[in-house]
């Protein structure tokens, strides 16, 4: 089996390449950073003796994705699953952002994956257990005046996976959907954020065991989820008077 991993190159999307290789599927890894994705790619082919394609890619940008992504066949031919762990942030995504950057985060986070998405389901289709792994973001839960973008485009990811549960044309296709608190990699490395960090090992394991449900919700940590249905029952006008950030 073959799979496509966008994001691979650190956190949680190396920890997925290194689950799935250690599985014996072979892979596509994509991100910007040509020399770590390299370096996965030797050390991975060489532990579990299987083939692995290293793609350097601008994800937020449409043009790349089709021309050296989408219009490779060698790439994506034969696969059985893609995987986004993909998140793109800018420290200053305010509602000032400037248009260009507004574009960037929209793409990378939103529009570039359902744009993917839309073009290699004919040939998931055709795959016995074929999947389509998204990740959001506990930030889309509500207005917020940090990651202002990125927590409107994770929140546009998962209406969209959710729509595809509904569609005919994905029926064949299992669909999850992982909404994700802060986790225990290198962005979070000494940080004070309050409540625990979740295993990017451990959730690598939780994905590649429910590769193969149908259709699957999933809050990591498990303590989001409770903290989602406590902030859907409060009024916003509390909300916005607290300032949650």
């Amino acid at each position: 089996m073959k799979y496509l991993i966008i994001g691979a190159s650190s956190g949680l999307g190396k920890e997925l390449a290194k689950k799935f290789a250690e599985e014996n599927n072979d892979l596509v890894i994509v991100s910007r950073d040509e020399r770590d994705l390299n370096a996965i790619k030797s050390d991975l082919e060489i532990k579990h003796k299987i083939k692995i394609d290293v793609l350097p890619l601008n994800f937020s940008s449409i043009n790349e994705i089709e021309d050296k992504l989408l219009s490779n066949n060698n790439l994506i031919s034969n696969l059985t699953g893609a995987l986004f762990p993909i998140g793109m942030m800018f420290d200053n995504d305010n509602l000032n952002l400037s248009v260009e950057n507004i574009s960037k985060l929209t793409n990378a986070n939103f529009i570039s994956i359902a744009y993917t998405i839309q073009k290699i389901k004919k040939i998931l289709i055709q795959k016995e257990n074929a999947c389509i792994i998204g990740f959001g973001s506990v930030s889309g839960f509500l207005g917020r005046d940090i990651n202002v973008t990125y927590a409107g485009a994770k929140r546009g990811l998962e209406s969209y996976f959710e729509s595809m549960a509904f569609d005919e044309e994905f029926e064949k296709i299992n669909i999850q959907f992982y909404t994700l608190g802060y986790l225990a990699t290198n962005l979070s490395f000494g940080k004070d954020l309050k409540l625990p960090k979740g295993s990017v090992k451990k959730l690598s394991n939780i994905v590649f065991n429910n590769r193969i449900a149908k259709f699957k919700k999933t809050y990591y940590p498990a303590y989001w989820m409770i903290i989602h249905l406590i902030l859907k029952i409060i009024p916003f006008s509390i909300l916005r008077i607290l300032k949650i950030k």
